[in-house]
């Protein structure tokens, strides 16, 4: 089954990110390309964001590279080196254990995708460059904690708890 099906292959929004900062991602949705083709090596996701809309929170990825290129619309990366314009065919590459922390904003008025690509490995930390967090991933999912391990605050997920 090389040729996949976009139309048959869900559409998934959401984020995994704690409490009120999943908010900044409301915007996004992905779409599992690479899964759907039965790729384990490697990740591959069509990501769509509408106006407004982040693909993630600042961050960078120790031990997984990244790479994407625009599909459609107008994006602006940004990372340490400041705003990028990204129009369909750019491309940009993250590095593992490169600390540049990056994300993708859509500042214009209509919806804009990109493909990107993500080294699979078992174990992944990953740094959010404009707050106090990072993620650690393993096969039992993904724990968020302060830079130092330990807990969120409630201010920083807004949790009235």
């Amino acid at each position: 089954m090389p040729k996949l099906d976009l139309s048959q292959i869900p559409v998934r929004g959401g984020s995994s990110y704690p409490g009120k900062l999943a908010e900044a991602v409301a915007g996004r949705f992905n779409q599992g390309v690479g899964d759907a083709g039965g790729l384990t090596q490697f990740g591959v996701n069509i990501v769509r964001l509408e106006p407004g809309a982040l693909s993630s929170l600042r961050h960078y990825h120790m031990q997984q590279d990244e790479f994407l290129v625009m599909l459609s619309g107008a994006c602006t990366l940004i990372d340490d080196q400041g705003e990028h314009e990204m129009q369909p065919g750019d491309c940009a590459s993250f590095p593992a254990g490169e600390a540049n922390g990056h994300h993708l904003k859509n500042m214009t008025d209509a919806p804009a995708s990109f493909l990107v690509v993500g080294t699979r490995t078992p174990t992944e930390t990953a740094y959010y460059s404009d707050i106090d967090m990072m993620v650690e991933m393993d096969a039992k999912g993904f724990s968020f904690t302060r830079k130092d391990g330990s807990p969120l605050t409630a201010d920083q997920i807004g949790d009235e708890t």
